[in-house]
C-alpha cells in the first residue's frame, strides 16, 4: 500500500491554526487606543462647598467609566467666568461645560426659573425631576435654549432637599417682620420675598456670608445644612429658619458646550449619560448623610433653628400665584411651562399623596418624646 501523501494534513493544521486566531481575535475584547479628551469644567460654587464635590463626583464617575478616553477636570466658581456668566462661558466654549443650577439663568428668561423656584404645583425635587425627563420638561428647556441662541446640551440631576426660609439676625415670627429685610436669594425667589416686603439683592454664593458679617444684607437663603455651615453662616448669624417653598423642587444642572459634545463618540455619549443618572442616585444619599450630620454641628454651633410659621408659607404661596399670573401675561413660554407642570403635578401628585405613608408618624413612634 502507498504512502498517503502529508499535504492534507498540513493543510488542515494551517487551516484550522488560522481559525483558532481569527476566533481568538473576534473573542478578544476591543481595546481603543483613541487619545484623551480632556474637558475643562466650572461650577457655579466655592472649592469648600459639598456642590462643589457633587459636581467632582460626577466628573469622577465619567472618568473612571471611560477607562481613560474623557476626562473631565471641574475648577471651582469664578476660576475661569463669574458664577452667573457660566451659561455663556459654555455656549461660548470659554469652558467645555460647567455645573450649577438652572435658576441661576433666571435674568435671561424668566421661565428658566422654573425648574427650581416656587412650590411646583406641590411637587418635591424628585418628582420636578421626573416631569423634565418624561414630562416633557427636557424638550422645553431645550426650546428656550434654542430661541436664546445658546448652544449647550444640559442635563438635570440631583433632587435638593427642601431649602430654609433663611438666616436671620432675629427671628422671623410674623409675615410683617419681613417687610424691609434686605435679603439675598436667586431666581424668582426675588420676586416672591420681594412681594413679600424684602429688599432683595440676589448675590453668588461665596458672596453671602461677607454680606451678612458686613451688613450689607439683614438675612439671606443658600441650600441646606451642610452648605451653610461650610460657607460659615453660623459665624454671622445665629438664627435659622426651616422649611419654604421659595425654592422647594431644585435640581441641579451639568452642561456641555454643544459642539465639544456631539463630537464626542457615541459610547462617550452613553457613559456621560449613564453617570448623569448614578451622580444624581449617589447625590440625593450623600445629601442625607452629610447634612443630618451637619445639622447637628450646626446646633452645636449655637445655632437656633425655627419651623417657619404656617402663615408665612401660606403668604409665600399667595405671593407666587400672583407672580405666575403676571409672569404668565407678559412670557408665553412661561405659561407654557407652567401648563405642562401643572398637569404633570396633578396626576403625579395625587398618586404620590395617596400611596405614600407619613413617615413623621413612624419616627415619632420611636424617637418622639413619650
Amino acid at each position: 500500500m502507498s504512502k498517503p501523501s502529508p499535504a492534507p494534513r498540513r493543510r488542515f493544521l494551517k487551516t484550522a491554526a488560522t481559525s483558532t486566531v481569527a476566533a481568538g481575535a473576534m473573542a478578544a475584547p476591543m481595546v481603543s487606543n483613541a487619545q484623551t479628551t480632556s474637558l475643562r469644567f466650572q461650577s457655579t460654587w466655592p472649592s469648600k462647598d459639598i456642590f462643589h464635590e457633587y459636581a467632582t463626583d460626577f466628573a469622577k464617575k465619567v472618568n473612571d467609566m471611560a477607562g481613560g478616553r474623557l476626562k473631565i477636570e471641574v475648577l471651582p466658581a469664578g476660576a475661569v467666568v463669574p458664577a452667573f456668566q457660566l451659561l455663556e462661558g459654555v455656549a461660548k466654549g470659554t469652558l467645555d461645560g460647567g455645573h450649577g443650577v438652572v435658576a441661576y439663568h433666571y435674568g435671561k428668561n424668566s421661565a428658566l426659573a422654573l425648574w427650581g423656584s416656587g412650590p411646583a404645583f406641590g411637587m418635591d425635587p424628585n418628582m420636578v425631576l421626573a416631569w423634565h425627563n418624561y414630562g416633557g420638561g427636557k424638550a422645553l428647556l431645550d426650546e428656550i435654549y434654542k430661541s436664546l441662541n445658546i448652544d449647550v446640551v444640559s442635563y438635570l440631576y440631583g433632587p435638593m432637599p427642601t431649602q430654609p426660609f433663611g438666616w436671620f439676625k432675629k427671628p422671623v415670627a410674623r409675615v410683617e417682620d419681613i417687610k424691609g429685610i434686605k435679603f439675598r436669594t436667586v431666581g424668582l425667589a426675588v420676586d416672591m420675598y420681594t412681594d413679600m416686603g424684602a429688599a432683595v439683592n440676589p448675590l453668588p454664593g461665596g458672596e453671602i456670608v461677607p454680606a451678612l458679617d458686613r451688613g450689607l444684607i439683614d438675612g439671606a437663603e443658600f441650600n441646606n445644612a451642610s452648605s451653610d455651615r461650610l460657607l460659615g453662616f453660623p459665624d454671622v448669624s445665629k438664627n435659622c429658619m426651616l422649611q419654604s417653598f421659595h425654592q422647594s423642587g431644585e435640581q441641579f444642572e451639568i452642561l456641555f458646550n454643544k459642539g465639544k459634545f456631539n463630537a464626542l463618540p457615541a459610547e462617550l455619549k452613553s457613559i456621560i449619560d449613564y453617570a448623569v443618572q448614578a451622580a444624581s442616585a449617589d447625590m440625593s444619599w450623600k445629601a442625607i448623610q452629610r447634612n443630618s450630620q451637619d445639622y447637628i454641628e450646626l446646633k452645636k454651633a449655637g445655632v437656633n433653628f425655627y419651623k417657619t410659621p404656617d402663615a408665612i408659607l401660606r403668604a409665600q404661596l399667595a405671593s407666587w400665584d400672583k407672580i405666575i399670573a403676571k409672569k404668565s401675561e407678559e412670557n408665553p413660554m412661561f405659561k407654557k411651562i407652567l401648563e405642562s407642570q401643572k398637569a404633570f403635578a396633578q396626576r403625579a401628585g395625587a398618586w404620590q399623596n395617596d400611596y405614600m405613608v407619613d413617615f413623621t408618624m413612624a419616627y415619632n413612634h420611636y424617637f418622639g418624646k413619650k
